[in-house]
């Protein structure tokens, strides 16, 4: 879906070709019809994917972005321009290696495309097809336009151009990783001979990537560095955006240890910046991403006179109104937190926005006067308790609602703002509501821990529990400042983490404890500053020792389970708390805090070598000579994202120690294991028979 500018209509991929789909009537226009889409052999051939495509402004040059490949986290893409006048289709980097360019980005007037290819930037001329280079300095250590893995992985970076409003000059990140270490995989099993994949990872205390901001003169090809204060190996450039006017850009820059945010206001004609808006916090600040919709833009007001920013700074997640000139004015007073800005209604006068003020395992929208004058009412219906989400028009007239819940099916309508009017009342949720058939055997509680933490929890029981019978558990587990686990969703009762069935006689369980990014106020998600996977880990293990003592629970018969971060939590349970939990399963878990990327590490843990001790105590490793129950470890050989080294620390303890366990290595398989033909079923099957063995289910 990508929504039109003036808010009232949006354009879609329907049966091959793009439509059109005004508001409120939903009338359907054909935009770009199958034929159109279909690509000659010139320019590649084949039909349009719908992978992505951009409209100029008058909507008369398409830009088709066909997907051909990843690497990580970035997409390369094969692109055309279609000119809906003549009817031409032009290929985007003819002559440059086929499926190899990134973020190719339409200029507003469309009359060029920018994209980067082998390091550097690019501009193709729509009409002509004439291809000039803006950046000659571009390596494989330095990257011109887009971005390194972590960059990619914990900023959320990934696209790393930006045309001016005016289509003048292009805005871009260089990332100088030339000071950065490789980490080394290996791929046994392609060849007859091992292959070294190299991948620049930077881990805590280790040199980072070297991030710059400039922007290059489309005509003059000539770029100006911004002067942005402070060592670029030093810090961050996490977001960018031009003015609406294009005057200027707006960037934020972190500190190394992520505890001190600058909105930097840059000339893109001298360089010349200055700071506007400055926060500190004891813990760290959260980029933009994790409190704003998509990875890229701003929430500009006023025609670009101010934005809208978030900050904890009053020990709550709030909305600010924020001038340029640095003044900021309170948005949505009180005890509660946003979860994320979903729209502005300007001409209104309105900033919507998701919380759940009274449960935090529910969403809602909200709206609040971008004044600040006025307090918050909530604009989702009170009669459908559970989780909203909402797809809202630029002019925040109208949106996409989804809802659904433990109760219900998922259910979407389109609906009119400020009312929650649903366009046409057959097409309501109202009328689409189902009944969920799990809802039967689902529920939510609460448990108080000894050291009073009272954590939201969610059960399944099997469709035929007995009370006067003992029942072993299986509780999931993430725990870390990513994801929440518990949420009033309609996939909450039907979770069998895939390789278990509930019904064949376990519990299967979900608490959430501090540290988790659960709208309960800044010190609940920032008590684990320098305490990643002890804090956590203890709310966990405090929860399960009240619910081992309730009735139907048998104690001797406690299992957990957790991926990637939730198999660091999964190893603490096991090795820190064994007279808990007897078994354990461990997928992609990162049992050293040594070993993971500096950006993750240092915003949640601080800096090496002055937190060593911190660093040391938090790991999983560290206990691994305590584990007395049966634990099973997975992971891939090929995971780029949490690498099998840490895997191999941690067995080398296990086995000093002569601790027995079951290990299963995937080859080449990545963060998840999911590829390769039979993994998913070998995984599943897997777990199925570890449970069963060392924690059968059944009620007895």
């Amino acid at each position: 879906m990508n929504w039109n500018k003036d808010g009232n209509s949006y354009t879609m991929m329907e049966n091959g070709a793009i439509v059109q789909v005004s508001l409120p009537t939903m009338a359907k226009t054909p935009v770009v019809s199958a034929d159109q889409l279909k690509m000659p052999a010139t320019t590649g051939g084949g039909r349009f994917g719908g992978a992505r495509y951009a409209f100029s402004a008058d909507q008369q040059i398409v830009l088709l972005m066909n997907t051909h490949h990843r690497e990580y986290h970035n997409t390369f893409y094969t692109a055309q321009v279609l000119d809906r006048t003549t009817g031409k289709v032009t290929a985007i980097g003819k002559g440059l290696k086929d499926g190899y360019l990134l973020n190719p980005e339409l200029s507003p007037n469309g009359t060029k495309v920018a994209f980067v290819y082998d390091n550097n930037i690019y501009t193709q001329d729509v009409k002509t097809g004439a291809i000039a280079r803006l950046t000659a300095d571009g390596t494989d250590k330095k990257l011109n336009g887009w971005f390194d893995y972590t960059y990619s992985e914990e900023l959320f970076c990934t696209d790393g151009i930006s045309w001016s409003p005016d289509s003048k000059q292009v805005a871009y990140w260089q990332i100088d990783i030339s000071k950065v270490k490789t980490l080394y995989m290996i791929n046994n099993t392609d060849s007859n001979y091992a292959k070294l994949i190299p991948l620049p990872f930077a881990k805590p205390g280790e040199e980072m990537a070297a991030a710059k901001m400039g922007v290059v003169n489309v005509a003059t090809k000539k770029t100006v560095w911004m002067k942005i204060a402070g060592l670029p190996s030093a810090n961050y450039l996490t977001r960018m955006d031009w003015l609406p006017d294009g005057s200027q850009l707006i960037v934020q820059q972190l500190n190394r240890m992520q505890n001190e945010s600058r909105l930097v206001l840059c000339n893109p004609f001298t360089g010349l910046s200055k700071v506007i808006y400055k926060e500190n916090d004891d813990a760290w600040i959260d980029v933009k991403s994790f409190w704003n919709r998509g990875t890229a833009g701003w929430d500009w007001i006023e025609n670009g006179k101010a934005f809208i920013w978030a900050s904890e700074k009053d020990g709550w997640r709030h909305l600010y109104r924020i001038g340029l000139d640095g003044k900021e004015t309170l948005l949505t007073p009180g005890s509660y937190d946003i979860t994320g800005i979903t729209g502005v209604d300007e001409a209104a006068g309105w900033l919507y926005f998701m919380a759940s003020p009274d449960n935090a395992t529910q969403r809602y929208l909200y709206r609040a006067s971008l004044n600040g004058a006025t307090g918050i009412s909530r604009v989702s219906p009170a009669s459908l308790p559970g989780t909203h989400s909402y797809t809202m028009s630029p002019n925040g007239k109208w949106a996409q609602h989804s809802f659904s819940s433990y109760q219900y099916l998922p259910a979407s309508e389109w609906l009119s703002l400020p009312g929650n009017t649903p366009l046409t009342e057959a097409e309501s949720i109202g009328k689409k509501l189902a009944p969920n058939p799990a809802a039967k055997t689902t529920s939510f509680f609460k448990v108080t821990t000894d050291e009073g933490i009272e954590m939201d929890g969610f059960m399944v029981k099997p469709a035929n529990f007995d009370p006067k019978k003992k029942y072993p558990v299986i509780f999931t587990t993430y725990s870390e400042p990513f994801s929440t686990t518990v949420n009033d969703g309609a996939g909450i009762g039907g979770r069998r983490g895939g390789f278990f069935n509930v019904d064949s006689g376990y519990l299967f369980m979900a608490v959430e404890g501090r540290g988790a990014p659960a709208p309960k106020g800044r010190a609940w998600r920032k008590a684990i500053y320098r305490n990643l996977g002890w804090i956590n880990a203890n709310d966990q293990a405090g929860a399960a020792k009240k619910i081992i003592r309730w009735p139907f629970v048998d104690s001797t018969r406690i299992a957990v389970y957790g991926g990637s971060g939730g198999a660091s939590t999964t190893m603490q349970l096991l090795f820190r708390y064994p007279e808990i939990y007897q078994t354990g399963l461990a997928s992609s878990g990162v049992p050293s805090q040594f070993l993971y990327n500096n950006v993750y590490e240092e915003r949640y843990m601080g800096l090496l070598p002055e937190n060593k001790a911190d660093y040391t105590r938090v790991s999983p490793v560290t206990y691994a000579k305590n584990l007395r129950g049966h634990l099973l470890i997975m992971h891939g050989t090929g995971d780029h994202n949490v690498h099998y080294q840490g895997e191999e620390v941690l067995l080398n303890e296990l086995i000093r120690y002569n601790k027995q366990f079951m290990f299963m290595p995937y080859p080449n398989r990545t963060h998840g294991i999911s590829e390769g033909e039979g993994t998913a079923l070998h995984k599943t099957t897997l777990m199925a028979n570890f449970l069963k063995q060392y924690c059968p289910p059944g009620g007895r």
